[in-house]
C-alpha cells in the first residue's frame, strides 16, 4: 500500500482536491513522512503563463530523454500534473519505471484553475493555465 492509498499496480490518479490535500496547499501539516512533490511536467510555455504555487517543473519531453529528477524529489512520493491529465499519466509511467512513487491529477492544470485553486505566471502573478 502506497502513501496515495493505491497500490503500485492499481489506479495512479488523485483529483486536484486529493493533491491540494497532500501537497503544500493543506491547511494542515502532513501526519508522516515527507509531503508529496507537486511535479508539473507541462513545457516551458505553458509553465509559464500559470502554475500551481510550489510547483516543481520539469518537462514530460526531458523527462523521457532521460533527465534526472529535481533536487526537491529524492524520497518524497510525486504528484503530477500537467495541462489535461494525459502526459502526467505518462510521466507516472516513467516516474514508477524508476521506481518512484507517482500519481498524477485528473483533469491536469484546467481543472486545478476551474476549481478556483491558485495559479501564478512565471513572475510569481495572477497566471492563466495554457
Amino acid at each position: 500500500m502506497s502513501l496515495f492509498g493505491r497500490g503500485r499496480g492499481g489506479p495512479a490518479r488523485v483529483t486536484v482536491r486529493e493533491a491540494t490535500a497532500r501537497t503544500q496547499h493543506r491547511r494542515t501539516a502532513p501526519t508522516s513522512g515527507a509531503s508529496p512533490l507537486l511535479l508539473d511536467v507541462r513545457e516551458a510555455d505553458e509553465w509559464q503563463a500559470g502554475h500551481a504555487p510550489g510547483a516543481v517543473h520539469l518537462p514530460l519531453t526531458a523527462l523521457a530523454a532521460g533527465a534526472g529528477l529535481p533536487a526537491e524529489a529524492p524520497k518524497r512520493p510525486v504528484i503530477v500534473i500537467c495541462r489535461s491529465g494525459r502526459r502526467s499519466q505518462k510521466a507516472v509511467e516513467l516516474l514508477r519505471a524508476r521506481g518512484v512513487e507517482a500519481v498524477d491529477v485528473i483533469g491536469g492544470m484546467q481543472e486545478w484553475a476551474a476549481a478556483g485553486l491558485p495559479v501564478v505566471d512565471a513572475r510569481g502573478g495572477n497566471g492563466t493555465v495554457a
